[in-house]
């Protein structure tokens, strides 16, 4: 049986307004051929962009979701993000934890996972991000780092709630400028810690939860990546920002899948 592929990016800050709907209109265009049975495109951008996407982008296409958000309703919680504003505006899904809320404004697991059952709360798919850094990965403990990440991350939320959950494998010592991908062969070990991870906390459920790699994924390793036996699909950076190139990404990865 052909198992869904995943394949998503996150703008992070870097796309207006302006641009991001122009990027998505060109991108759903360039793949709305392919059967969204078996592929999931998902982008992250902008908060606000989501007025302008909600009413001028084919969602059926492509589901979009904020890159981070309170885990409180309302309150006084200045310049953070109501999951019911999300809510409010009708989107799919929310990442949580990414490494640079971790690791450059100082979130913890025990945030992380507030946000996480906020998300489940409000109807959301919750992705969760996780990943090692470089000294972690040197001493050998990158498999306890992930299972922490999880455990924690997913902690209260129950097999029933499985299907609504991702996780992002991005080893922060892979992503962003000058970040060096981890080879399929490490990449594919560290999907298995998370699988069987997955397993343990959710029983059966926990074999369909999509865990995908993002860390520096580009056109000379996306096609080894993707044939790893645990990997569900591709978190994709500055790769994945051009509309036509990211839809030729996603061609060489469907064609590598050997897909009709």
């Amino acid at each position: 049986m052909q198992k869904k592929l995943y394949m998503g990016s996150n703008l992070k800050m870097y796309k207006t307004i302006e641009e991001t709907v122009t990027f998505l209109k060109d991108l759903t265009a360039l793949t709305a051929d392919i059967d969204r049975e078996t592929f999931e495109l998902f982008i992250l951008p902008s908060y606000f962009t989501f007025d302008r996407i909600t009413k001028e982008v084919d969602r059926s296409l492509v589901k979009v979701g904020p890159q981070n958000m309170c885990w409180e309703d309302q309150g006084q919680f200045t310049g953070e993000i109501s999951p019911r504003m999300m809510e409010e505006l009708g989107l799919d899904f929310v990442m949580i934890g990414h490494s640079e809320r971790r690791h450059t404004f100082g979130e913890q697991d025990e945030e992380e996972n507030k946000k996480v059952l906020a998300g489940l709360r409000h109807g959301f798919t919750t992705l969760l991000c996780v990943g090692e850094t470089a000294e972690q990965k040197e001493v050998g403990i990158s498999a306890e780092i992930l299972r922490q990440q999880i455990i924690s991350g997913f902690h209260g939320v129950t097999a029933d709630q499985a299907d609504r959950v991702w996780v992002a494998y991005e080893p922060v010592w892979s992503i962003g400028v000058g970040g060096t991908p981890a080879s399929a062969d490490y990449a594919e070990k560290m999907h298995i810690v998370m699988r069987d991870c997955l397993i343990e906390l959710f029983g059966e459920a926990g074999r369909t939860v999509p865990v995908l790699y993002g860390g520096s994924v580009n056109p000379g390793n996306a096609n080894e990546l993707i044939v790893q036996p645990h990997i569900d699909g591709l978190f994709i950076g500055r790769a994945a920002w051009d509309a036509q190139k990211f839809n030729d990404l996603i061609r060489g990865v469907i064609a590598t899948l050997n897909w009709p």
